[in-house]
C-alpha cells in the first residue's frame, strides 16, 4: 500500500479502536470509577507493547533525547490525558467526551505550525470556526444530559494534553521507532500513575473482576492498538494530517451507541449536530491540509 494511502488507513483504524474503548470504558464505569480504569490500561498497553519491543528487536534502536521526550508524552498525554478522558466519559458520557476531544487537531496542528514549521493553510480557519461553533452547542446540552457545564472542561483539558504530546511524539520519533517509543511512553506514564494510586491508598483494582475487568482489559488492548497506530501514522505523515483523521472517532461512536450503550446513554439532536460540526470543521483542516 501507497504512503499516502497506508497514513490515511492507519489514522482511520486508529479512531476505530479509540471508539470502541470509549464504549468499553462508558459500560465498566457503571461498576467502577475513573482512576481503577486509567490504571488497568497503562497495564494493558505497557505489556503488550514491551512484548512487542522484543518481538522487533527494537531495543537496538535507543536515543536519549527521544526517550526523554516520550517519557514527557507518557506524563502529559497518557497520565493527564487519558485520566481526565476517563472522567470526562463517566460525568458527561461518551458521546460528548469524543467530540469535545476533537479539539485535539486545532492544537497539535498549532503546535506543529510553531515547533515544527508546518504551513498554514487557509482550511485551519474556516475548520476552526466549525469545531468552536460545535463545541458551544454542544457545551450547553448539559442539562438535558444530566451534567454541569463546568465538567466540559473535562474532555477540553484531555483534547489540549493529546494535542501536545503528537508534536512531542512527532520530534521523539526522529530518533526512534514507534514500538519503544510508544513502550516507553506507556512505562513511564504506568511508573507514575502508579506511585500515585499507591501513595494515596486507592484500592479499587482490588474490586474490579468480571465483566468489569474485561471490559476494561479489552478497551485497554483497543485504546493502546490505536496510539501505536497513530505514533505509525505520525512516522509516515505530517502531524496536521494525521491528529484531524484520528479525531473521527465521535462518528463512530455516534454510530455504535444504539447498539453497544442502548439503555446507558441517551443521543440528542444537539449532540449529533455538534459532533457533526466538529467533524466536519476536522474535515476541513485534513481535506485540503497543505493547500
Amino acid at each position: 500500500m501507497p504512503t499516502s494511502s497506508l497514513v490515511p488507513a492507519l489514522a482511520l483504524a486508529s479512531a476505530l479502536l479509540s471508539a470502541v474503548a470509549t464504549i468499553l470504558i462508558r459500560q465498566a464505569l457503571r461498576r467502577s470509577d475513573p482512576y481503577t480504569g486509567v490504571w488497568i490500561n497503562m497495564m494493558v498497553g505497557a505489556a503488550g507493547l514491551w512484548i512487542g519491543v522484543l518481538v522487533t528487536g527494537g531495543l537496538t534502536q535507543v536515543s536519549m533525547r527521544s526517550v526523554l521526550l516520550f517519557a514527557a508524552a507518557g506524563i502529559i498525554g497518557t497520565v493527564g490525558g487519558r485520566l481526565t478522558r476517563f472522567l470526562a466519559i463517566e460525568k458527561v458520557g461518551a458521546s460528548v467526551s469524543s467530540a469535545v476531544g476533537n479539539l485535539t487537531p486545532l492544537i497539535a496542528t498549532l503546535f506543529a505550525i510553531l515547533l515544527l514549521g508546518e504551513r498554514v493553510t487557509v482550511p485551519i480557519l474556516a475548520g476552526t470556526i466549525v469545531i468552536v461553533v460545535g463545541t458551544v452547542l454542544l457545551s450547553t446540552t448539559g442539562q438535558r444530559l444530566g451534567f454541569r457545564p463546568w465538567q466540559i472542561t473535562l474532555p477540553l483539558v484531555s483534547a489540549t494534553c493529546f494535542g501536545v504530546v503528537a508534536v512531542i511524539r512527532k520530534v521523539g520519533l526522529s530518533e526512534m521507532g514507534p514500538v519503544l517509543g510508544t513502550a516507553i511512553n506507556l512505562t513511564t506514564a504506568l511508573i507514575a500513575f502508579s506511585a500515585l494510586m499507591l501513595a494515596s491508598g486507592h484500592r479499587g483494582i482490588y474490586g474490579c473482576r468480571g465483566r468489569t475487568l474485561l471490559s476494561f482489559i479489552v478497551a485497554g488492548a483497543a485504546e493502546n492498538t490505536g496510539v501505536f497506530l497513530t505514533i505509525v501514522a505520525l512516522t509516515y505523515g505530517a502531524v496536521s494530517v494525521v491528529t484531524p483523521l484520528t479525531a473521527s472517532t465521535p462518528i463512530f461512536v455516534i454510530l455504535l451507541s444504539p447498539f453497544l450503550l442502548k439503555g446507558v446513554e441517551i443521543l440528542t439532536a444537539r449532540v449529533v449536530v455538534g459532533t457533526v460540526l466538529i467533524v466536519l470543521g476536522v474535515y476541513l483542516l485534513t481535506a485540503l491540509a497543505g493547500s
